[in-house]
């Protein structure tokens, strides 16, 4: 006899299928058939997030790790909700897998104010996902799934949203079908003659640099050796640790700092590699590069999108530069007078941005002395992520400094979260401001309820300090509408139940951290820096606008 299943059981089982581990969302009645199957099997951990902003957010994060995640939100404004956190898992190139509800098929459409109907919701889905569909026969839900799985884990990734009627998750469909996990889509494979032409150039160098994006995250290796060489690295700040900030020839996310521009400018190759060349790390694409630069991409897309490019590989970024180490052994690019350049360069923006950060760098380095050396840095778009946070914090390896590629606030406890749960063998620590913060507040019972093993370390000035510095360099210290009343969050993470403290010395930093670290478990560390002291940022590097 042929066994049926409701529709969202088979959504669970094609989940388990991808050995997806958590699932990210809040339960709504246009969701509660999937959400059913995932309690009755237990193979898949639900996780309660307080609103569908986080949900996608955490899913995001973890995507960054796992290389899937998962969300599941409500329908209409549920939805609607999630619609910020699309767009930056957009941004980030997270494969996502956003599953949501929609009202029951025959009310589709009608305007018939039924009970969480929304306009468009597909459409507004769509413009805030890489994709996004509708499944409107219950036997056709497991090949959209997997077809929705496939699209999103295919390069250039992004988060897709499949949106499914609630009759549809409730109907019962005959089983077994085909539960084989998919594959992305084949990625591009370099060309011989690309391969050539691109060694022909970089052995045509003398003062060659390498410019590496997200896309490198798998090539650290290739990466190190092309350093060795006597190539200078500069990083995005996605990029960060693929060449560890230890090795000589690093120059860090340093790539607004005036003498790396130089040594940019002056190069005879910038190599640029898997990156997308951001406004806010270009200063609004006016950071000159030389003539003669060449771009990888997966994406042919990417080929003169932001800037003039010489000569475009479409390839992935490893087997690229892989393939360009073995075609460059025996060559070398040491030369003593451009390795002084490199470190006189990182060594003049490590001391410019120490002494704009004062007593701030010291905790900087109080932060990261306390941090295991597998722990990572997960930070919102805030003052000290932004300045201290981005690019003198440490980093050896790729994914140990996560942040928002959209440049959103209030995404990092729900990013710090998501990396927990990816990532439950080490320590987290969430850097966010009291801004930032209060669009997602309710996510520390989260934090809470799952038992993360984080430190959400809460910058307090009372407001947003960002806005302040750009409002006094722009806009002649006019200061509107950047001050914020704000809690106390040390007895705010009291009342959610988990350790939590208030410091208001760098001195006092020293300690507690240490303590708040060697807690398992949440934490919460609230840091006064009005009693600290100024920190000094307005605002990323950029042309001039006002």
């Amino acid at each position: 006899m042929t066994e049926t299943i409701t529709v969202g059981e088979a959504i669970a089982r094609v989940l388990e299928s991808h050995q997806v581990r958590n699932v990210y969302g809040v339960i709504s009645i246009h969701n509660l058939p999937i959400a059913d199957a995932l309690g009755r099997r237990k193979q898949v951990q639900f996780v309660c997030a307080r609103g569908e902003a986080g949900s996608v957010t955490m899913a995001d994060a973890e995507s960054r790790f796992t290389g899937l995640g998962v969300a599941l939100t409500s329908t209409g404004a549920g939805a609607g909700n999630a619609v910020g956190s699309l767009i930056e898992a957009c941004n980030a190139a997270s494969p996502v897998l956003h599953l949501t509800g929609q009202v029951e098929r025959e009310y589709l459409d009608r305007d018939a104010s039924f009970i969480h109907e929304a306009k468009d919701q597909l459409g507004f889905l769509r413009a805030s996902s890489k994709a996004a569909y509708r499944i409107s026969s219950p036997e056709n839900a497991v090949g959209m799934i997997q077809e929705a799985i496939r699209v999103a884990t295919t390069v250039p990734m992004g988060p897709v949203s499949v949106e499914i009627p609630i009759d549809v998750q409730a109907a019962k469909i005959a089983w077994p079908v085909s539960l084989e996990p998919v594959a992305a889509m084949q990625l591009p494979v370099l060309q011989d003659r690309d391969r050539a032409r691109l060694a022909a150039a970089m052995k045509a160098a003398k003062r060659p640099m390498l410019w590496i994006g997200g896309g490198t995250l798998k090539a650290g290796e290739a990466v190190r050796q092309l350093a060795d060489m006597g190539i200078a690295v500069v990083s995005s700040t996605h990029a960060r640790g693929v060449l560890p900030d230890s090795h000589h020839r690093s120059l860090g996310a340093f790539h607004n700092a005036a003498e790396v521009e130089t040594l940019l400018a002056d190069a005879d190759l910038v190599l640029v590699v898997g990156s997308r060349l951001r406004s806010n790390e270009t200063k609004t694409y006016s950071i000159q590069f030389p003539a003669n630069t060449i771009q990888i991409d997966a994406n042919p897309a990417a080929q003169q999108r932001n800037y003039a490019i010489s000569q475009f590989v479409c390839a992935e970024a490893n087997e690229a530069l892989t393939a360009l180490v073995q075609d460059l052994q025996g060559h070398s690019f040491v030369d003593a007078a451009y390795d002084a350049a490199i470190t006189q360069a990182r060594e003049a923006a490590l001391s410019q941005l120490t002494e704009q950060l004062g007593p701030y760098a010291e905790l900087c380095f109080a932060l990261r002395a306390a941090m295991p050396d597998d722990a990572i840095l997960v930070r919102d778009i805030t003052m000290s992520g932004s300045t201290w946070g981005s690019r003198l914090f440490p980093v050896n390896a790729p994914l140990q400094n996560i942040h928002s590629l959209a440049g959103a606030i209030g995404l990092g406890l729900a990013h710090a979260i998501g990396t927990a749960k990816a990532n439950l063998d080490k320590k987290v620590v969430a850097l966010v401001g009291d801004g930032g913060l209060m669009l997602g507040i309710g996510e520390i019972a989260t934090m809470v309820q799952e038992q993360s093993n984080l430190v959400l370390l809460v910058m307090n000035d009372g407001g947003y300090g960002v806005m302040r510095g750009i409002q006094k360099r722009y806009f002649d210290d006019r200061q509107y509408y950047n001050q914020l009343h704000t809690p106390s969050y040390r007895d705010v993470g009291s009342a959610m139940g988990c350790q939590s403290y208030l410091v208001s010395s760098v001195d006092e930093f020293k300690t507690v951290i240490q303590q708040a670290i060697e807690h398992q478990g949440p934490a919460l560390v609230e840091v006064d820096m009005h009693s600290i002291g100024p920190l000094n940022f307005a605002g990323p590097p950029q042309k001039k606008l006002y």
